[in-house]
């Protein structure tokens, strides 16, 4: 029992060591990987405090189980605005004029899967207005081809360094560009979609490089504050989609919400976990669909898996005039813009 009790208090140490670490301001991307399991290490918190406290109840071990309730806490602070616990910041749709609808569905593909037909299939079943598809190369690209006699309007990017993108539309657009904010081979979209009743929307799809072990999070960062500025400067009805590799509790998505302004429908609904498809234990949000307070929110699902380490995920919008009066857009603080300030002089 002896040899137990300190094995668990070892790893009492490691899980509270991983929940204080990534409140260090850094772009070091071993630190900043450590964003992304917090319910994983909230229950291994919960059941190491359970397992230490049946064997041992010396002075070590309650002060690592009050350290872990602690800890506890703290990882549940970052989860909960993402469960029915709170009340949602983006509000519900009711009835929903057909022209002021659109629907999206994201998903990243992983470049090695292969399963092309089912990711048509979804595609037809769900038969969304807009399809945003990431990590797509030549073999994707040719695979897609179908999509074209239903997507009349479409950008086509793909790479074989995993960050190609397609982009497929059944409403017109304007102005599609390709752009590379930060890196010379991570592409981005930027156009203007005009809905059927004639109401721009600008749709920004995004999948930049995430941060690991060895890899710095700063171009993401960075990333996401460029398109939040460009966001806040409009005020357009805006839609910011696609695999962001950033989990919806992390500082640097709030920081995106705070200075763009833009809606979570994450947020009072639930996790909508989208990675990692094949580990139900490693599950966490990477794929986000952020909208501007123009839009309530008719429906959103995270869809069978179609092959990929990803889960598609689908929302359904609705434009409405006064949607504006019934929703809160997040602000940003003096403090968001220096630190939106800082994630931009880190990649200079």
């Amino acid at each position: 029992m002896a040899y137990l009790s300190i094995a668990l208090e070892l790893v009492a140490l490691l899980l509270i060591v991983a929940t204080l670490l990534p409140l260090i301001p850094t772009n070091l991307g071993v630190i900043r990987s450590l964003d992304f399991p917090r319910l994983q290490i909230a229950v291994a918190l919960a059941a190491n405090c359970v397992g230490l406290l049946a064997i041992s109840r010396d002075g070590t071990a309650l002060t690592l189980a009050v350290a872990m309730v602690a800890a506890l806490a703290l990882q549940a602070s970052y989860i909960l605005p993402f469960t029915r616990l709170t009340a949602p910041q983006a509000k519900g749709a009711g009835l929903c004029r057909p022209d002021d609808r659109i629907s999206l569905l994201v998903l990243n593909v992983l470049q090695s899967n292969r399963n092309y037909g089912a990711a048509l299939d979804l595609i037809a079943t769900k038969a969304p207005d807009l399809v945003l598809l990431l990590e797509t190369d030549a073999g994707w690209h040719a695979a897609m081809a179908p999509l074209r006699a239903h997507y009349p309007h479409r950008v086509e990017h793909p790479q074989d360094n995993t960050y190609g993108l397609l982009f497929y539309s059944r409403l017109p657009l304007r102005d599609p560009t390709i752009r590379f904010l930060l890196q010379e081979d991570v592409p981005s979209l930027r156009t203007t979609v005009v809905l059927p009743s004639g109401e721009p929307v600008t749709f920004y799809g995004l999948h930049p490089r995430p941060p690991h072990p060895g890899h710095s999070s700063a171009p993401r960062d960075a990333e996401l504050v460029v398109v939040a500025r460009e966001v806040a400067k409009t005020k357009d009805s805006t839609i910011v989609a696609g695999d962001l590799n950033d989990v919806a509790w992390s500082h640097t998505n709030r920081l995106f919400q705070n200075i763009s302004g833009l809606l979570d429908p994450r947020q009072g609904r639930g996790l909508f976990s989208t990675f990692h498809a094949q580990y139900p234990f490693a599950r966490w949000p990477l794929d986000h669909i952020f909208f501007s307070e123009h839009f309530l929110l008719s429906d959103m699902q995270r869809l069978n898996d179609v092959g990929s380490d990803h889960f598609p995920i689908w929302v359904d919008l609705c434009r409405a005039p006064h949607a504006p009066a019934q929703q809160v857009a997040p602000e940003a603080s003096e403090q968001d813009h220096r630190d939106a300030e800082k994630a931009i002089e880190a990649v200079r």
